[in-house]
Formats: C-alpha cells, structure tokens, sequence
C-alpha cells in the first residue's frame, strides 16, 4: 500500500459508524411453526337453503383442489380447502369426501380429527373409491358416532312435518288410495309401454300405491326392460336385489308380474317405514333404508341423490304420500329429526 493512501483509509474506517459485535446482533428466525393444536379446525358447513345443482359441486371441488395445493396462481389455503371440500362432501361428492378425509387423517393444514375422517372415508367407499375403502380398515373399520356435519343433508333438504294419521276402517288395505289424499293425475311416461301402464294402474292400488310414482320408480330403475340387470345384480323392471325379492317372496325375479310387485311391496313397506315421506323413501329404495338412517337423510352418493331429484321431478314434487301405518311401525330415528307437526285445535 503507497503511503499516501494510509491516512485517507484511517479516516475513512474512523467515519463509518461502529458496528455492533457480532454476539449483540438480532439474530434472523424463521416463522414459528404451528403445533397440532394451534391447526386450525375447519367449522361446519354453511346453510345451503337453495337448490345446488351438480356444476356448483363440482366447481367448490375444483376451488378446494387448488386452495388445498397452491396451483394455478391461487395461495395455499388448508381451511378453506376444507370448508369447500365439506360443501361438497354432504352433496354426494365422492372425491371431496376422500380428499377432506385425507386431510382430517393427515393433519394436512387442519387438525387432526380421526372420527370424522373415518365417516367420510366411509362415504366415499360405498361410492366405490377404492382407496377410500383400504383407509377405513386401517382406520379400524366401521366408524363410530354420528357423522359429522359435511355429511348432514343439506338445508335444501327439507322435511315434510309428521303427518296426522286418520283412523283406518277394517278392510281398507286393498282400497283405493282416499280421495282426499289422492295424487293429482299424471300421464305415464312417454315411453313406457301399455301394457305395463295397465298393469300398474290396475295393480298399484292394492298396494296403497299412487300409479305415477311406480312407474317413475320403473322408468328410473330399469326404463321398462324386463331383462335389465345391473352391476350390483339388481334384476327386472323394479331392479330388485336377490336379497329384497326373498324378503318380500318374489321367487322369479325375471317375471315380470312377481318383479313389479315385488318393487310395490319394497315401496310400500319404506313409505310406511318412513311415515309417507316419498324422498326417504325413493333414497331407501336405491340405497337401503340403513343408510337414510345413518345420514338422518337423503344420503351423501352422488347417485342417490340424482335418482331422488329426478323421480321427485317425474312426480311434480310431491313430497307426502298415504301410507299403511299397519305394514310395518315406523323408523325409530324418524322423530329425532323431523319436525312434528302442530297440533289442531
């Protein structure tokens, strides 16, 4: 170093401000991470009083997916991931109910919660996702307690009141449904054929059954063919299971005579099992009367739900139906979660 530069240096070095010795400096922390407790817990689902149609469940799971992962531009956001994946899991959505199952069993984002997550994969595996199915049986199998809110029916859902029961005459059973409670007229289905329309015109009413709704029931099930079968086995015009045919004594599962009333006696017997609710009772019919149990509802299958909406559809929205309170005593869960209706003065 030239020796005229020394005395410039000093100087320089005396004019900067002194720094702080290393020991005394702030040290830089990284944020502190949240424990297990402090995840948060994703509430309930909003109240959905409105008709939700298919596309708006699919679009709350496709706004989950990305929340849940932090794709296509949008910030990671575990609870609202959550909270969107619950809207769609009680509206049958199989996918959102592994998927927040996932995350309930995984602490991914929120907290821990192996009971609900056990329904929910529960629900997801009789919607037949097969991965669902092996995570409840490494989880212990059937789960425990009521399931949880995401899987609750939805508002929209609405329950018709207990019906008042008039008293019933001896040797009523094979009249006529009375005309005070009568169906409005309905044409058959367009392509249902005439035959089958007299036969259940004729028939319907030994059951206690209004025509329109066994033949909306028969053009959902197997759209009149008498040779349908499905992938679960279920044969004929009403798509009856083996299992459903021997309880109500139909030996000839591919007659189609025993086939449509075995389904009349099925129907009837859920009508008067769900006390005239014809929703609770189309749901049993395609899902089994244990399910409706369960789920204090129409229950959380994609398809379940569609077969409910689109026979409610082919009957003009009647929700109430007479029943025969003398073929079987009601559901014994039916009063927790339906409103009685007020009594007359």
């Amino acid at each position: 170093m030239k020796p005229a530069l020394f005395p410039a240096l000093v100087l320089l070095l005396l004019a900067l401000p002194a720094a702080a010795p290393l020991w005394a400096q702030p040290l830089v922390t990284a944020p502190p991470l949240l424990t297990l407790e402090q995840l948060p817990r994703p509430s309930g689902p909003p109240p959905d009083r409105a008709l939700v149609v298919p596309s708006q469940v699919l679009r709350w799971r496709d706004e989950a997916k990305a929340l849940e992962h932090g794709v296509n531009g949008v910030p990671r956001d575990p609870a609202a991931a959550a909270a969107l994946y619950c809207r769609a899991s009680r509206y049958g959505d199989a996918e959102s109910q592994y998927s927040l199952a996932w995350m309930l069993s995984h602490d991914r984002g929120i907290a821990r919660n192996d009971a609900e997550a056990a329904h929910l994969f529960a629900a997801a595996a009789e919607q037949g996702i097969a991965q669902a199915e092996r995570m409840l049986a490494a989880m212990g199998g059937t789960p425990m307690g009521e399931p949880p809110p995401c899987l609750r029916p939805p508002e929209a859902d609405v329950l018709p009141p207990k019906p008042v029961m008039a008293a019933q005459k001896p040797g009523a059973k094979g009249q006529a449904l009375a005309r005070s409670q009568d169906w409005p007229a309905m044409p058959p289905p367009a392509q249902a054929p005439a035959a089958i329309v007299d036969f259940v015109q004729q028939v319907a009413p030994e059951y206690r059954l209004a025509p329109a709704l066994v033949l909306a029931v028969m053009a959902t099930e197997s759209n009149f063919d008498p040779a349908a079968l499905s992938p679960k086995n279920a044969q004929g015009l009403m798509q009856l299971m083996p299992d459903t045919a021997r309880r109500f004594k139909v030996s000839r599962l591919t007659d189609p005579t025993q086939n449509i009333r075995g389904g009349m006696a099925y129907l009837r017997w859920l009508l008067a099992y769900f006390e005239g609710d014809v929703a609770l009772a189309l749901a049993g019919y395609n899902a089994g009367e244990r399910a409706v149990e369960r789920y204090r509802g129409v229950p959380p299958y994609a398809e379940t739900r569609a077969y409910v909406r689109r026979i409610l559809t082919a009957v003009h929205g009647q929700r109430n139906h007479p029943f025969d309170a003398a073929v079987t005593p009601p559901s014994p869960v039916l009063d927790f979660w339906r409103p009685v209706a007020p009594r007359r003065p």
